[in-house]
């Protein structure tokens, strides 16, 4: 996979792609750059220019550094209420399910390929999902749906903000994990899980209910 997408980068980039060998080694690159409060949405070649990213942006760019080391660049859009999506990039290992994810939230990131199908995947970051009032925001998630040239043109090298990709993600199939019903008797968020979850947050990026 390596020798067919070299075309597509400079120097500089394949220096960072190529020093991605796992799904983690992508994730620990995501962690070690600012997280982006500004609402664009720039391609993988502009997140390695300008060293920050937002949820959507760290979701695209890992989808093109798992395509790299070859994996299928997967995307799944996890829908909240009086809260931000959330956009993970989803990889099968040893089939299992993992996911990589930038976020301005601690436990909103990483997942190990531990779980047995997407929605289990998802389920897993429920009790971490929440906004500034302290409420659990997680309902639906989107099928899965892979990034392509066909799609989404240029995608990894574009220049201009991928809102196609964001388009996308409406026409999606949605699935539930929370009911109006059952979200009823969801608890607030564990004072001690809220401070741990906005460690290290940039309050410009974080939504206002």
């Amino acid at each position: 996979m390596k020798n067919t997408q070299n075309i597509l980068w400079n120097k500089k980039e394949l220096e960072i792609l190529n020093s991605f060998t796992t799904p983690e080694s992508i994730q620990d690159y995501l962690d070690n750059m600012p997280y982006n409060p500004e609402p664009t949405c720039r391609s993988p070649r502009r997140v390695m220019q300008d060293r920050k990213a937002h949820c959507m942006e760290g979701c695209i760019f890992a989808c093109s550094a798992l395509e790299f080391i070859g994996y299928k660049p997967l995307l799944v859009y996890i829908i909240a209420v009086r809260d931000d999506g959330h956009a993970l990039a989803v990889y099968k290992k040893n089939n299992k399910f993992g996911s990589i994810a930038k976020s301005n939230f601690s436990g909103l990131r990483y997942r190990s390929p531990i779980y047995k199908n997407i929605r289990e995947l998802v389920v897993s970051y429920f009790e971490n999902y929440f906004n500034t009032n302290r409420e659990l925001t997680l309902r639906k998630y989107t099928h899965p749906f892979r990034l392509t040239k066909k799609h989404f043109a240029n995608w990894q090298t574009r220049e201009d903000e991928l809102y196609d990709v964001s388009d996308f993600i409406d026409l999606q199939k949605t699935y539930t994990i929370v009911t109006p019903k059952e979200a009823k008797s969801l608890r607030m968020v564990d004072e001690r899980l809220f401070k741990a979850g906005l460690l290290g947050a940039d309050t410009k990026g974080l939504y206002k209910p």
